[in-house]
């Protein structure tokens, strides 16, 4: 008799078939009231799906906004030529120059007093009116050099970019932008075909293609409306002179290059590097007529905003998940008291506070684990419809799905123990009187 005694007390309420009959029980009891499960589900679900749709469209947006970054080039440092502020003139005369911005001496100084420069691309960018016997464009007329195309990361549809030979003897070629081809050439191949700017032609020997300009990429391909030619055709062609009609009046502009590109052998010098080119174009110009952009900077800005960015979007979203789980508490402290007799019942028959506990727990843990998962379902969905219908990119990454599923479970788990305890406690001899 004392080796049975001694047997029942050591009897494990966790056995793997104690605790299927336990899980058993607990769907038929959530079976039993299936609309109330199913609405108190929901709450689980929309929080779940909204922490994984959100994070995914937050995910997309900082991912092109750094891969647009990268394309201008982590080794990079960009130069630009800008007009300062006191340049403005209100003077009545019909005429005047004002010069401003980076020369061909600013590159050949940094060129040869800093070791770490590897390639440096000069340009100059005019805005001009393009002609092909009856069609026309208003369109940017870019000089730059052969190797432009490499620091851009830019492809051609068709033909080839100018070469050496061309840049050096000032050849009158060009290279056409995806978006500026079509409205010169609506109805035949650019290439071999000549184009007019001003009193010269200029024959298209290449054409820029359509996929660098997709979204996220660099803005020389199909975006603008650019037509390149060799630098030293454009400064022997149009001058270092531009002038521009304003208010009735003639502003004479002379600047040798609107912007350089600055490329750095190793990028862990890139933004010491541009401390020092700073220096160098502070030193020999009296106003600041330049600007530096270094992208490897805007790159680690972005990507420390995607993080506080996604951490909000993740955060706003767990508010839904938190909703749900007060309603998970909500329903299971009324089924407790709408199972007090039953609780009574099975403390009577010799169950344990707990085997209570675990059978609240469980039924818990079933609603919230099933909202988590369909949840997940319809939160990868989502991105990929959003995806589907709009150009907006989203990124499901693996650990949103994780996150926001261990989530679900862990608010069923503490939601679900207040209730499960509050059953445990009870008198069973009152739960029996309970009608």
């Amino acid at each position: 008799m004392d080796n049975r005694v001694l047997a029942t007390k050591n009897v494990n309420p966790f056995t793997p078939a104690r605790l299927r009959r336990t899980i058993i029980l607990g769907f038929k009891s959530l079976w039993l009231h299936r609309l109330r499960s199913l609405l108190t589900v929901l709450g689980i679900v929309f929080g779940v799906c909204s922490v994984i749709a959100m994070l995914a469209v937050g995910e997309g947006a900082s991912y092109e906004a750094q891969e647009q970054i990268r394309r201008l080039g982590s080794n990079n440092i960009i130069l630009h030529s800008v007009k300062p502020p006191d340049t403005d003139s209100n003077s009545t005369e019909q005429t005047y120059v004002i010069e401003y911005g980076l020369t061909y001496k600013d590159l050949e100084r940094i060129r040869g007093t800093i070791p770490g420069v590897t390639v440096v691309v000069p340009n100059r960018i005019m805005r001009k009116r393009i002609w092909r016997a009856t069609y026309r464009a208003d369109a940017d007329i870019v000089g730059t050099v052969p190797w432009f195309p490499e620091m851009k990361k830019l492809r051609l549809a068709e033909g080839r970019f100018f070469s050496d030979l061309e840049s050096y003897e000032k050849t009158n070629v060009c290279v056409l932008s995806a978006s500026l081809a079509p409205k010169l050439f609506p109805l035949k191949k650019p290439i071999g075909q000549k184009v007019r700017v001003g009193s010269n032609y200029y024959q298209v020997i290449g054409v820029i293609d359509v996929e660098t300009g997709r979204p996220g990429s660099s803005d020389e391909g199909s975006r603008l409306d650019r037509l390149y030619i060799p630098l030293t055709t454009a400064r022997a062609r149009f001058g270092e002179i531009l002038r521009k009609r304003s208010s009735g009046s003639f502003e004479n502009e002379k600047v040798q290059l609107h912007e350089a590109i600055v490329q750095v052998h190793n990028q862990q010098e890139v933004e010491e590097i541009a401390l020092i080119i700073e220096g160098i174009l502070q030193r020999h110009h009296k106003k600041r007529d330049f600007e530096l952009e270094v992208p490897l900077e805007l790159l680690r800005s972005a990507e420390a905003t995607a993080r506080t960015f996604n951490i909000l979007l993740g955060s706003i979203a767990a508010i839904s998940l938190l909703v749900g789980g007060i309603g998970i508490m909500n329903i299971m402290l009324a089924s407790v008291t709408e199972r007090t007799r039953e609780i009574g019942i099975r403390r009577a028959l010799g169950a344990k506070r707990r085997d209570i506990i675990t059978q609240f727990l469980i039924e818990t843990v079933l609603l919230s684990a099933t909202g988590g998962a369909l949840g997940v379902i319809i939160g990868i969905m989502i991105p990929i419809g959003i995806g589907a219908m709009t150009d907006m990119k989203t990124i499901v990454t693996p650990e949103g799905p994780i996150l926001a599923f261990s989530i679900s479970a862990v608010v069923g788990i503490i939601f679900g123990i207040y209730p499960a305890i509050r059953a445990a406690n009870m008198d069973p001899v009152e739960a029996l009187r309970h009608e």
